[in-house]
């Protein structure tokens, strides 16, 4: 039974609420676009400056951010990873938006695959502020979480005036900097339902461009109809739109061509053959030069036209008889075939069909995770082989696949499965926020994706116990967002003492040499899962990287010894060029720094730097 509120009636919510049945399309979220009023009107402006595009509240200032640099790092946390000394996989846990930023230098055009399923916009919320900040002092601050009360910063409700806007604000730098990542002949998969489809399309079109649109795939998610919407119409599917890097080539591998029914019954020397129809098409007045009488020469059996004559003009017939490529019938009321020869056949196969099939469902894949957890820890997660679909679609075994937004991590399980299945050895890099869950086992989303991965990688392994998987990858190193290791000079003058002070030791206190590696690898451009040897050398940890290509020591009251025996690593390596990196304030005293150049020099490095 409804209840009065005591209120009066709302007479302009009342107006609106007749306006918009009259002129829907002078509404734009939620509000009147008083411009578009006039002209649903009669009243026109007349402009020379219009123009097709597309734009929304804030679009300028996404550009901006997209193009802002990162103030962070990326923190390793070997005690929450796998097989961290051999894995070539990633998973990164902070705002996505500033991982990718960190990424751009180290993985600029080596990505060959990225599949995401971003939040759909469907009213809730989504914690994607985009105010990363390097001083913040409280990790879910710096992921953008919550403010310093704890309080989140970010919601999306259907209430918000600019509820498309926000979300396009939120989807359109991460797709411009995963862009960047991506191969020349790389593709992006991006999952969506009915709200925003239409706008996603829209900002892919402009970040990837119209020419590499490859398709959108209709993929039918729900197994039963739903009867809950209003309208009478059960939504039953989800979209996954493909866009590529660069347009004019095959993007995609194309669906398994079936040979099973190719055989060789006469033993025909050009090898395998199927029979196929010859029958035409078209009635005789609109095709005429294929309506005649066919007589196989041997036998003079003349199996007349059929009625809608052959599959080919009469010179077409001809060398195909010529050819030997017909089978004639005993009898004239039989009807000729051709010899189709698997050697005839091209090698591309045939094309990835856009109506994905009723075999996968979104109850598979909460199936499949209940079934590692032995409970329900995660809603409504993608089923992993349809994720493996796609990746199997557009990577192969050697490449590089990157989902920004990996939820529980479907992602990991299917990369790992289809490696598990092709012997392949396609790595990939996750990233995803740490959100907060009502689990106490698992208090955020990367916990519930760090422990399937763990369980997925055990399972397939045992799932396979007969097949030799000894090179496949079921580990990934962990690292976490964070702000720089290096202090940011503060030129205060009330707190000048205490800053000079700090400047003699400019790195951060609590963190490691191992934290301060993986930030200089990242300003290198280096790849993260680079092979890293650790050498002693007179008591100082030295890091050698990508076989002598990079040497890092970060210990303090380095010696001339010191810069000797790393000086001799060139030669002990055979590396043609070698960079050394020290910490700025880690010699020993002033003529060590200043003998330390020309040292490393007289071994032909020139390229020394300090952090």
């Amino acid at each position: 039974m409804k209840r009065l509120d005591g209120k009066s009636l709302d007479i302009v919510s009342e107006n609106v609420t007749k306006l918009k049945e009259i002129f829907p399309e002078v509404f734009s979220e939620g509000k009147v676009d008083f411009e578009k009023l006039h002209e649903s009107l009669g009243e026109f402006t007349d402009t020379s400056s219009e123009r097709y595009n597309f734009t929304w509240n804030g679009k300028q200032n996404a550009k901006k951010i997209a193009q802002t640099p990162s103030t962070g790092t990326l923190r390793p946390a070997k005690e929450e990873s796998k097989n961290w000394d051999t894995t070539q996989n990633l998973y990164i846990e902070g705002d996505n938006l500033e991982v990718l930023k960190l990424l751009q230098k180290s993985y600029h055009k080596k990505v060959k695959m990225i599949y995401i399923d971003p939040p759909y916009n469907t009213g809730k919320n989504f914690v994607y502020k985009d105010n990363f900040k390097e001083n913040i002092k409280n990790y879910l601050e710096i992921t953008g979480q919550v403010d310093s009360e704890g309080n989140r910063l970010s919601t999306n409700s259907e209430t918000n005036g600019r509820y498309h806007s926000d979300w396009l604000n939120m989807m359109y730098p991460r797709l411009k900097l995963a862009r960047n990542l991506l191969k020349d002949d790389g593709v992006i998969f991006i999952s969506i339902d009915d709200n925003e489809v239409a706008n996603l399309r829209k900002i892919c079109d402009e970040v990837f461009g119209e020419d590499n649109f490859v398709g959108e795939f209709i993929w039918k998610s729900r197994q039963n109809k739903d009867n809950r919407n209003i309208t009478g119409a059960s939504i039953d599917h989800e979209y996954i739109l493909c866009f590529s890097k660069t347009s004019g080539i095959r993007i995609l591998k194309g669906s398994d061509r079936k040979i099973d029914q190719y055989k060789n019954p006469d033993n025909d020397a050009r090898g395998f053959w199927v029979s196929g129809n010859m029958v035409g098409l078209l009635p005789e007045e609109q095709r005429p030069n294929c309506h005649y009488d066919l007589i196989n020469p041997s036998t003079e059996i003349n199996y007349g036209k059929p009625k809608m004559g052959w599959r080919y003009d009469k010179n077409t017939m001809q060398k195909l008889i010529s050819e030997n490529r017909i089978i004639w019938p005993n009898s004239p009321e039989g009807r000729p075939r051709r010899k189709v020869f698997l050697s005839d056949v091209s090698d591309t196969n045939p094309s990835f069909s856009s109506m994905l099939g009723e075999k996968i469902f979104t109850h598979h894949g909460t199936k499949e995770m209940e079934n590692l957890f032995d409970k329900r820890v995660f809603d409504f997660p993608k089923p992993s082989n349809l994720i493996q679909e796609f990746i199997n679609q557009g990577s192969i075994e050697t490449d590089i696949i990157l989902d920004f937004f990996s939820g529980s991590a479907t992602t990991a399980q299917a990369v790992m499965q289809l490696n598990a299945e092709d012997e392949g050895n396609r790595k990939y890099i996750l990233v995803q926020l740490p959100e907060p869950t009502e689990n106490k086992e698992f208090p955020t989303i990367c916990e519930i994706g760090k422990e399937r991965i763990r369980r997925a990688g055990e399972k397939i392994k045992a799932d396979y116990h007969d097949k030799d998987l000894s090179n496949l990858d079921i580990g990934f190193k962990v690292f976490k967002l964070d702000s720089s290791n290096i202090k940011e000079w503060d030129s205060d003058f009330d707190n000048l003492e205490q800053n000079l002070l700090d400047a003699v030791d400019n790195i951060k206190e609590n963190r490691t040499s191992e934290d301060l590696l993986y930030e200089i690898l990242l300003k290198y451009g280096l790849d993260l899962t680079l092979p890293i040897e650790e050498k002693l050398i007179e008591d100082k940890k030295v890091f050698i990287i990508g076989y002598g290509a990079l040497i890092v020591c970060l210990d303090d009251e380095i010696t001339t010894d010191v810069v000797e025996q790393i000086a001799k690593l060139k030669d002990e390596y055979q590396s043609s060029i070698m960079r050394v990196v020290f910490k700025d304030g880690s010699f020993k005293d002033a003529v060590v720094k200043t003998n330390a150049l020309q040292i490393l020099k007289q071994f032909g490095i020139d390229e020394v730097v300090s952090v």
